[in-house]
């Protein structure tokens, strides 16, 4: 029993860590004067606001990965968790081509899917632990608000 606790407890680690290390690769893309200096709609939140939601939407992330992973003994879970994987290199890469090369065209076509994979996800999530699956529907929210706001600096610019 304390085999398996520990071994839960190093899976929360692993998802924690998988999540936050995308992370860090997106962060490396900052915003910069060229994000300063482009149109952008009067909704934009403020800068600060990012960090604060990111960290705390990355953090239930991993956690409802790490939901579904536990349940890996009682139902299927390759494919959710591939799907999650998936998604968290796509959410990554929109830094790498928003803020890192300003190819906002690519950006906006890049979270058009995310919000796909996201919502796929969710479902899945959703299948194998409830919780999981709700814990994803602030990131959902989060990246539909931010694809309508990529749309708009797209339009602008």
């Amino acid at each position: 029993m304390a085999s398996t606790r520990l071994f839960n407890i190093l899976g929360l680690a692993f998802w924690v860590v998988l999540t936050f290390g995308i992370a860090a690769f997106a962060s490396q893309f900052e915003s910069g004067e060229w994000y300063a200096s482009i149109a952008k709609p009067s909704w934009t939140p403020p800068g600060w606001l990012f960090g604060p939601v990111w960290g705390l939407l990355y953090f239930s992330m991993s956690f409802a990965a790490w939901l579904v992973w536990i349940q890996r003994s009682r139902t299927p879970v390759v494919i959710p968790l591939f799907l999650y994987l998936t998604q968290l290199a796509i959410n990554g890469f929109w830094s790498w081509l928003f803020f890192g090369h300003q190819l906002i065209g690519l950006a906006l076509l890049d979270i058009i899917i995310l919000v796909l994979l996201i919502t796929v996800t969710l479902t899945l999530f959703m299948k194998v632990n409830r919780t999981a699956g709700l814990l994803f529907i602030p990131y959902l929210m989060w990246v539909c608000f931010a694809t309508a706001l990529n749309f708009q600096i797209w339009r602008l610019n």
